[in-house]
């Protein structure tokens, strides 16, 4: 689920930085004349929270800047899943804080996972930023910015358990108005040794069913075809109205919000291996608008490192949840995560994790180096023992293995005929369309005139390289155009 630090096959090796600050509003709120840039970085959670940033700041009279020289107000939406991410924020807080010497007002603030953990540092030490807020603490943003104006450092980094943002309306940020996403539950319960998220994003809470519900139709009725449900772990979502008279779990949500209309796409976003069920599974398989695609993170292919992770599986049980996606949704692609050069790990170790991708076969995975993060239960009980050209060597084995499975796994889909939603031009070419398949393959495919973005679209797959297929039309469905 990490957008930044790690190398995504299937797209680019990272994320471009630039693009970071590329602030696309599809919503355009009224304004009072303060403005304000906000950069997203880390998990697609944290560009989902970045859009209830900017509603909650429209409704105090904020507009959105895509110039952060014009902006009044600049927020970084920060993680700490990996150590360069923190050097990489630092690096732009820099960068604003030389626009301060020429506009002394500008407020500059950090929110999310860096702001709960580094709190201190950022404003006290460094004196870096004015306004600290930690993912639950959002709503405080009118008066800790009011704090600001005061002359005040303005910092909330409280937790919650019951916070879940499900009353507002999120300001659609760095969108084509065909793609969303929608937050179902925050915070995470299972603890795995490397992770920081249990300690900044606090314990799991699951949203209101009927404010998902509401959104999602909310997005299909605004023109919005593909939604991906998010979550740290969105498979153990389990609501419970408030008199107790009713429980719906992840497979019941998914199923009701695929009954909204057969034209709106469901994707979702992470599954722990632990409650990837086979009611999950079935409910996929009974409606066509799910999209055949699980990421399913296994960090390491070895047993004795995965119970070091506190993963709560073995590399038999993973293997065994693979068979079952493969056997109850024979079309499914499966992505993965994995984290090369662990505590204490191995050769053979190292080697069981390469196999799992040619068991897994993985369409695509994301890959990191093991960077040891102050305060979870590795870098307490464990040393960070594994050289550090050791992991890089390991790393690059592990690409090498996924990109050679991703090259694979697609050419084994050139001949066939895929449904894509068209999301608009090719990266390559004004000429070319770009679209994604059920399995979240893109396709890039020469326009034809009678189709344009939002409509879905048969294409012959002719070509496919690690990253991604190419194909020609050959087939416009008759559904509607928006």
């Amino acid at each position: 689920m990490y957008d930044e630090q790690n190398l995504l096959l299937g797209s680019k090796k990272e994320i471009d930085e630039a693009k970071q600050g590329e602030v696309l509003f599809y919503d355009q709120p009224q304004t009072n004349g303060r403005k304000f840039y906000i950069e997203s970085y880390g998990c697609a959670m944290n560009f989902s929270d970045s859009e209830i940033v900017a509603s909650i700041l429209a409704d105090e009279g904020y507009g959105p800047t895509r110039e952060m020289e014009s902006a009044d107000l600049i927020l970084v939406n920060t993680c700490s899943i990996r150590e360069k991410a923190e050097e990489t924020v630092r690096n732009r807080l820099k960068v604003f804080n030389q626009l301060k010497y020429k506009k002394p007002d500008l407020q500059i603030g950090v929110l999310g996972c860096m702001a709960e953990r580094l709190k201190a540092k950022l404003m006290e030490q460094e004196k870096l930023v004015d306004l600290v807020v930690g993912p639950d603490a959002y709503r405080d943003l009118p008066n800790l910015l009011a704090k600001v104006d005061e002359g005040e450092k303005g910092i909330n980094v409280l937790l919650s358990r019951e916070e879940t943002y499900a009353d507002i309306s999120p300001l659609r940020l760095e969108s084509n108005g065909i793609v969303g996403f929608i937050s179902i539950m925050r915070g995470c319960d299972n603890m795995c040794s490397f992770c920081v998220v249990p300690f900044t994003r606090g314990r799991e809470r699951s949203r209101d069913t009927y404010s998902i519900i509401a959104e999602a139709t909310d997005l299909y009725q605004r023109g919005f075809r593909d939604i991906t449900l998010l979550g740290q772990n969105v498979d153990s979502y389990k609501w419970q109205s408030p008199d107790g008279a009713e429980s719906v779990n992840f497979a019941e949500l998914l199923d009701r919000v695929a009954a909204i209309h057969p034209d709106l796409r469901i994707r979702f976003s992470t599954s722990h291996p632990k409650d990837i069920t086979d009611e999950v599974l079935h409910t996929m398989a009974r409606h066509e608008n799910i999209c055949k695609y699980i990421h399913l993170p296994v960090q390491s292919g070895n047993s004795r490192i995965l119970q070091l992770m506190n993963r709560t599986y073995d590399r038999e049980w993973y293997m065994n949840r693979v068979d079952a996606i493969y056997r109850i949704l024979p079309d499914c692609a499966i992505s993965s995560d994995m984290i090369a050069g662990f505590c204490s790990e191995t050769e053979e170790e190292h080697e069981d994790t390469l196999s799992m991708i040619q068991y897994a076969k993985y369409s695509m995975s994301y890959m990191f180096m093991y960077s040891e993060r102050p305060g979870t239960p590795a870098a307490k009980k464990f040393v960070d023992d594994v050289p550090e050209e050791v992991k890089k060597r390991r790393l690059q084995e592990i690409v090498d293995a996924q990109m050679n499975m991703s090259l694979k796994v697609n050419l084994q889909d050139v001949g066939k005929v895929m449904k894509v939603l068209i999301e608009g031009d090719s990266k390559r070419s004004d000429q070319e369309f770009k679209g994604r398949t059920s399995q979240n393959k893109m396709v890039n495919f020469p326009k034809d005139g009678n189709c344009q973005p939002s409509q879905y679209v048969h294409v012959k797959i002719t070509d496919a390289s690690s990253g991604s297929l190419r194909g020609i039309i050959i087939h416009t469905p008759e559904t509607e155009t928006h």
